[in-house]
């Protein structure tokens, strides 16, 4: 266990929020986890022999999703993956914040210096109209740094010379998310934390985020059903009327 002080600010953020556990769900690629509402977050799959897993397994249901969320602690990323998703599954969501943050980052692109951590879908389209895009990435096999796609410890040198600051929220899940909303604040530039693992919390904007940008689920049977079925990525493109796109302002 760990005691990130953002993580732990998220659980204590949603301790009012416990509830009884319904559903659990562990994919390739995606833990969800159903309460009174149901949250979805990122799994890192195991690559070892020694694996990656919870020993928890057949059990997850029965802890609260608060229980759950202390998962986030952990330095196990399937743990920590499931006590992410049992955070958004506590967090109160408003009706009126459904709007999609590609949209606006593409609007405050041109000729922007811009970090992307983590390799969005539509990276190309900000290429074309950025003065420079850095993409930092952790998986070695994708690192291409003619194409702009450079190791995820470049962020201490290409951060600081950045406009704009883009995160996945599987950042939260592997606890890097402090470091860099702290590199970005100190660069003053504009931060977004965004996809389908991002908190949807204030907690985020007290640490530096200017926006944050996740998902809401709309049909959580059929989420938790597709993610348990499926190694791929969750969207309100191939997900219709289960997945809907929110976004936060600071």
């Amino acid at each position: 266990m760990t005691n990130c002080s953002l993580i732990e600010d998220l659980i204590e953020s949603v301790i009012k929020y416990d509830t009884a556990t319904k559903d659990v769900r562990v994919g390739l690629s995606w833990a969800g986890v159903h309460g009174d509402r149901c949250g979805i977050a990122t799994v890192y799959e195991p690559r070892n022999s020694a694996g990656n897993y919870t020993n928890r397994m057949g059990s997850l249901t029965d802890n609260s999703t608060l229980e759950l969320a202390c998962l986030a602690r952990s330095w196990n990323l399937v743990e920590a993956g499931i006590g992410v998703a049992a955070i958004n599954s506590m967090v109160p969501l408003s009706e009126n914040c459904e709007n999609n943050a590609v949209d606006i980052i593409l609007d405050m692109a041109k000729d922007k210096n811009i970090v992307m951590v983590g390799a969005f879908p539509f990276s190309e389209k900000i290429r074309r109209i950025a003065k420079q895009l850095w993409v930092l990435e952790l998986d070695q096999e994708l690192i291409d740094p003619d194409g702009g796609v450079i190791p995820s410890s470049a962020s201490e040198y290409v951060i600081p010379e950045s406009d704009i600051v883009v995160i996945t929220g599987s950042a939260v899940v592997n606890k890097s998310i402090e470091r860099l909303l702290a590199l970005s604040s100190e660069a003053n530039a504009y931060t977004i934390v965004m996809g389908p693992s991002t908190p949807m919390s204030n907690v985020l904007f007290d640490y530096g985020a200017d926006l944050i940008a996740g998902v809401r689920v709309l049909k959580p049977e059929a989420i938790m059903r597709k993610l348990s079925q499926s190694g791929g990525i969750l969207t309100p493109m191939n997900c219709p009327g289960e997945l809907a796109y929110i976004t936060i302002n600071k």
